[in-house]
């Protein structure tokens, strides 16, 4: 065999290889997009810590590198209404560690943070045409969704149960990324936050393939051939890869994010809102070991960033990874060592060669 069995993905996007770069905020470069891209799979712009302005120049940006397929991702949160008292409990239990480092625990802080799709990046989208357009926790609202498509672009977001996959479908989502609960970095879960009955890929993308007719992109603890290949076999059209691809030269981490994943083993990730509001897979580290690793005293996504910014930049520049959030899956020690480019080529080969084998 020497091409993908399942064309779904391939044909929708219009894509050469069924492998989809994670677009992964703050880590993610255009560089690592157009590598992606230009390999055959599909390269993933995160826009939710961009300004509109940031996103255009971006995707000029890629734009002038490559005419394949461009995938911008935004998430799909509700911004929560400001709460005092929420930030100052908060700001209290990080005092302590402001005190270490010799700042002030009272000064004001402030956050790029991550902003929902809106009117703005609507008109973004409508503007550049991108062809996909992904989402994260779950979709905005019809009429944005209706004027995504009208542009052109296929519409795609995560589901993190087979009723999230249903609502997805139900609601305009033209394919659903299956996210197993290894995944790295946030949980695109928006119907439940019960983070206790979160489903393994291994189970989740075969129910999700048997509850909707879309096709089906598996995500989560895939960083090999081996998974690609496993992925395929129950039932999904391509994959979505993040974790494998923070190893590029092309990723964007502070150092001591990337000697903690060139560090980590199976059991080295828990899942955690400390950083964020938000659950989201990360490195176990000192902050989600003493304030976590879920904190019902942290506030709503996606405000609790902000105050950690001040003692995080203090521990990096101490070589700490103390109060760093060190997005990582569960399979970071199985991903090559590679550029984005070869890395992409190498997931799709390497995955045929398993197939092959098994035939």
């Amino acid at each position: 065999m020497t091409s993908w069995p399942d064309r779904r993905i391939l044909d929708l996007f219009g894509i050469e290889l069924p492998i989809i770069q994670a677009p992964m905020a703050g880590a993610t470069t255009i560089e690592m997009v157009v590598a992606a891209a230009q390999a055959g799979g599909l390269g993933s712009l995160p826009s939710a810590q961009l300004s509109v302005d940031q996103l255009k120049a971006a995707i000029l940006s890629i734009r002038a590198s490559i005419k394949s397929p461009l995938n911008v991702n935004f998430f799909a949160h509700q911004t929560p209404p400001v709460d005092a008292v929420a930030q100052m409990r908060w700001r209290a239990l990080l005092a302590p560690y402001y005190v270490e480092f010799d700042l002030d625990p009272a000064a004001p802080v402030s956050g790029a943070g991550r902003a929902p799709f809106d009117e703005a990046f609507c008109e973004v989208v409508e503007e550049y045409r991108p062809e996909v357009v992904s989402f994260h926790f779950g979709l905005p609202t019809k009429t944005l969704v209706d004027r995504v498509k009208a542009a052109g672009a296929k519409v795609v977001s995560s589901a993190t149960t087979v009723s999230e996959a249903v609502w997805l479908e139900a609601n305009g989502a033209d394919a659903v990324i299956a996210m197993g609960s290894e995944a790295g970095g946030h949980r695109g879960n928006f119907l439940t936050q019960d983070m206790a009955t979160q489903v393994g890929t291994m189970a989740l993308v075969p129910q999700v393939v048997d509850a909707v007719a879309i096709p089906v992109i598996a995500a989560g603890g895939i960083a090999d051939g081996r998974g690609v290949a496993a992925a395929l076999m129950l039932g999904a059209s391509a994959v979505q890869v993040g974790t494998a691809y923070l190893f590029c030269p092309e990723a964007k981490i502070p150092a001591v994010h990337a000697q903690a994943l060139a560090e980590a083993g199976d059991d080295s990730t828990a899942v955690t809102n400390v950083f964020t509001g938000r659950p989201a897979r990360g490195i176990v580290n000192r902050l989600m070991q003493e304030l976590g690793p879920i904190s019902q005293a942290v506030p709503a996504f996606p405000s609790a960033g902000a105050a950690l910014s001040a003692v995080r930049a203090q521990a990096e520049k101490a070589s700490r990874n103390d109060f760093t959030n060190l997005w990582a899956g569960q399979s970071a020690r199985l991903a090559p060592r590679m550029g984005a480019f070869d890395l992409t080529r190498n997931l799709y080969e390497a995955a045929l060669m398993v197939i092959e084998r098994r035939a």
